[in-house]
């Protein structure tokens, strides 16, 4: 397998990607002399795609290459800046806000936009960012009904750039530590990035608060996770769709950058989407088949192409037919043979040199061409076919193709065929099949017994049709230190106010008991402690005292700086798979899964009722 590289500057991240909006709310936030004043946003799914009860999280690389090498600078800008100690490095290619960027901002801004907005504009970098993140390979759960996964401590999706400002991604992962730090193998999926200068949240907002009591009540619970309480989606717990896991991110609100979407930040959204699809698909086809991902023809743009070979690798497949993923990303790169190739000969087509060498070396060279008449009669014979219908234009495909790959042929051979002659398969040669397979198709083809051994995938892994968006949320949950609350007439896009941290709660023997979200300010839970909690959607709170308790974000670049090097492509895949092993049979299986829960701290939950209480502020 090739070494991974880092591509020379995707196209697709320019700093202009964005929506005109996050330009309008900039400029606002500007003129309001706000455009220093902190503030922390967080990113989360309400769901779990494909109707599962888990997500990959996976982009960290990519959203960590953009991050670094964003630059909202003029061309010709040599102003000197203080550069932190140095720490290792990521190879990127610097993205900038070019002259002609500014002139196209200034054309579709009010005409009376200050001068010195554009300015400001220019100098904007993303040097201050701090990035705290789960692993790519990380379980993700979002935050949902009680009768859908609790989203585990802030999931892995992606993050939306606030505003293309300096920003800090928080996390409680091993400070200080390698990623090959003894607790690695048992990180889950959780990201917390808080970017400075997203838009607030829209909708009602509730102002500043501190927490009030939660009601105490008492479930019981110890060495598992609690179950629902009654009246699931109401009640004083989290309501159905609230955010129980989120991606925090705070820096300013707008130092002058556009509270963007660049694709880097983006892409935990379409990464992770791509990543679960792929494990999913693998959970269905089994440890023993080998799974290529061939949809570079059906995605959207070259771009779309290198992200879906690239996660599909990382949530579980052998490979990919994308020779620009095995250069760039390190993905083991095979195919198969096009229809194109047969149909181009029609049989009259000699060979320059149909001799062909012994595999073992010895031996005379063997005429192929001629070798071939002689099997094909007998072939036929045996059949009870005409020697004549073998069409001769696939006979000289068969042997030109044989020629060149001597000790690598594929033949293609047309589904109907198989079904018409039901030609008994030989041990010792493996059978590849694709066109148009889903999750019902490669369910059949993996059943015991079928004697496939290579499955290619295309559209149903690069276009995700059961489920094209992740349907990422990312909305306002500080400012100031101070926390904000989204409250509408619809429960389920309230979010949760404050900074918060996450933690996974294991029991005895290592399984998953549930995720626990709690405000930074809180002390971890640990292990053998008796907590109370309050189950997303439950009216009751409940008791649980973990045997092991695991923080889910991690520090991977502090002012811009990069702490400590990312895992590799196969790194990332091999804690997938770890991740995935990790889950409950009831958890992992793809229909009726059992939903994952996530529940909320007392001073959290009471931090939620008084902003509700409250209402807008």
């Amino acid at each position: 397998m090739a070494a991974e590289q880092d591509p020379e500057g995707r196209a697709a991240a320019r700093p202009l990607l964005t929506d005109l909006y996050q330009a309008t709310m900039a400029l606002g936030y500007w003129r309001a002399g706000r455009a220093q004043e902190a503030a922390e946003f967080e990113l989360f799914f309400r769901r779990c795609p494909f109707g599962g009860a888990f997500a990959l999280a996976a982009g960290l690389r990519d959203c960590v290459r953009f991050l670094r090498a964003f630059r909202l600078r003029d061309a010709g800008s040599s102003r000197p800046r203080a550069r932190p100690a140095p720490r290792p490095a990521i190879a990127t290619a610097h993205h900038g806000l070019s002259p002609p960027d500014v002139q196209f901002l200034a054309s579709v801004l009010p005409p009376d936009t200050e001068p010195a907005f554009f300015e400001h504009l220019r100098a904007l970098d993303c040097s201050g960012v701090t990035v705290r993140a789960l692993p790519e390979g990380s379980l993700a759960f979002p935050g949902v009904s009680a009768g859908r996964p609790g989203a585990g401590a802030g999931e892995r999706s992606g993050r939306r750039q606030a505003d293309s400002a300096p920003r800090r991604y928080r996390c409680c992962r091993c400070p200080g530590r390698s990623w090959w730090c003894s607790c690695w193998r048992r990180r889950s999926s959780a990201w917390s990035a808080m970017p400075g200068g997203a838009p607030p949240a829209r909708g009602r907002k509730a102002g500043l608060a501190s927490g009030a009591g939660a009601r105490p009540s008492g479930r019981a619970l110890r060495g598992g996770a609690p179950r629902g309480g009654r009246g699931e989606g109401r009640g004083r717990g989290l309501r159905r769709g609230s955010p129980a896991a989120a991606v925090q991110a705070w820096g300013r609100l707008a130092p002058g950058g556009l509270p963007g979407l660049p694709p880097g930040p983006l892409s935990l959204c379409s990464h992770s989407l791509i990543a679960t699809n792929a494990a999913r698909l693998r959970l269905i086809a089994g440890p023993e088949k080998r799974l290529l991902e061939m949809g570079l023809r059906r995605a959207q743009g070259p771009d779309g192409g290198l992200t879906a070979s690239t996660y599909s690798y990382l949530g579980g497949f052998d490979g990919s037919s994308n020779v620009l993923a095995g250069q760039l990303r390190g993905v083991p790169v095979a195919g198969t043979l096009a229809h194109s190739f047969v149909t181009s000969f029609s049989g009259a087509e000699v060979p320059p040199d149909p001799m062909l060498a012994p595999a073992a070396g010895q031996g005379p060279r063997v005429d192929l061409a001629a070798c071939v008449e002689v099997w094909l009669e007998r072939v036929c014979a045996h059949l009870g076919l005409g020697a004549q219908e073998p069409h001769p234009g696939e006979r000289a495909a068969f042997v030109a193709y044989a020629l060149a790959f001597p000790r690598a042929f594929q033949g293609l051979l047309d589904t109907y065929s198989v079904r018409r002659f039901q030609v008994p398969w030989l041990a010792s040669v493996p059978i590849a099949v694709s066109n148009n397979i889903d999750e019902e198709e490669l369910a059949r083809l993996a059943q015991k017994g079928s004697e496939v051994d290579l499955i290619g995938i295309g559209t149903s892994v690069v276009t995700c049709p059961r489920q094209p968006s992740l349907g990422c949320v990312y909305k306002l949950v500080a400012v100031g230190g101070q926390p904000r609350m989204k409250l509408t007439e619809d429960p389920e896009k309230q979010t949760l106010p404050g900074s918060k941290a996450a933690f996974r709660l294991l029991g005895a023997d290592g399984s998953l008991l549930l995720d626990v979200l709690q405000l930074a300010e809180e002390p971890p839970p640990q292990a053998g402690q008796e907590l109370r909690l309050w189950p997303r959607g439950a009216r009751e709170s409940c008791t649980v005292r973990p045997a092991h308790v695991e923080p889910l974000l991690r520090l991977w670049v502090q002012q811009g700086q990069l702490c400590e090097p990312l895992p590799s492509l196969a790194e990332s895949r091999a804690f997938a798979q770890l991740s995935l092993s990790r889950l409950s049979p009831a958890h992992r299986r793809l229909e009726q899964p059992e939903q994952y829960q996530v529940a909320l701290s007392e001073k959290l939950q009471a931090l939620v009722n008084r902003l509700r209480a409250l209402g807008p502020q």
